[in-house]
């Protein structure tokens, strides 16, 4: 009996002790493989990490470049409106510009053939006060009428620019009522035609004076003529065509006028 237990224990501790060596010897290698798994695991999870990383960088640029364009879109819609609001504006004021003008252009119309007799009047007016008045410059004054007469006919003159030359002859001619002028000229009196000094004191007087100073005379309104003057206002006549021309100092002249007329 104890014999049969020796033979039976024998091959149970070797068996053991293979069985334990397989085990011990089992244990490294499947540590290393372990480990080698995880390192693969870890390494896609790190690449998956990095491309995730990428992706959220991509979509954080995309992001910022979203926000950068959308701050702009409403900095430039912000001027658009604000542009807008001053052309409105601008638009409005047109518009009325436009009324305002199209109710002066009507008011214009009817000025016009308001204006246009009252212009026809005045020059005719003036047509007969100067060849009524004292004859001095006779050929400048009935220039600028004939000038008148024309324009007033053409189209491309303004009525207003025909109406400011009116005047400006009416005024003309009220400034020759308040000057003195000494001027050469030919005097035609009957039958003899010579050249002359007149002296013009306002529209009260106009004198001549012969060039060799022997000769004076006054047109007389009444008679509508010229009228030779005593030899006494030659020196008088000599001194006013001076003192009109700034030759010599302002002073006191004795010469004959025609006397006022008294209205009826």
């Amino acid at each position: 009996m104890k014999n049969i237990r020796v033979k039976i224990l024998v091959p149970i501790s070797i068996a053991a002790i293979f069985i334990l060596g397989g085990i011990f010897s089992y244990q490294p290698v499947a540590a290393e493989t372990t480990l080698k798994k995880s390192i693969a695991i870890q390494n896609q999870i790190n690449r998956a990490s990095a491309n995730s990383q990428k992706k959220v960088d991509r979509i954080s640029d995309e992001a910022d470049r979203l926000l950068h364009e959308y701050r702009y879109t409403l900095r430039k819609t912000e001027g658009l409106r604000v542009y807008n609001d001053h052309l409105e504006k601008i638009v409005s004021a047109q518009e009325e510009e436009i009324s305002s003008i199209n109710d002066q252009i009507d008011r214009v119309e009817v000025t016009n053939r308001e204006i246009v007799p009252l212009m026809l009047r005045m020059l005719d007016a003036l047509k007969k006060f100067v060849s009524l008045d004292v004859p001095f410059l006779q050929d400048e004054r009935q220039n600028r009428i004939n000038s008148l007469a024309r324009m007033v006919n053409r189209a491309d003159v303004t009525t207003s620019d025909k109406f400011r030359r009116i005047m400006e002859a009416y005024q003309i001619e009220t400034e020759y009522g308040r000057t003195i002028e000494a001027y050469k000229g030919q005097l035609s009196n009957g039958d003899s035609n010579k050249t002359v000094e007149y002296l013009r004191i306002g529209r009260l007087a106009l004198f001549y004076l012969t060039l060799d100073a022997r000769e004076s005379g006054i047109w007389d309104l009444a008679t509508r003529e010229w009228i030779t003057l005593p030899d006494k206002y030659r020196l008088s006549i000599r001194e006013g065509i001076r003192i009109a021309r700034k030759q010599s100092a302002p002073d006191l002249l004795v010469l004959p006028v025609s006397a006022p007329e008294v209205l009826q």
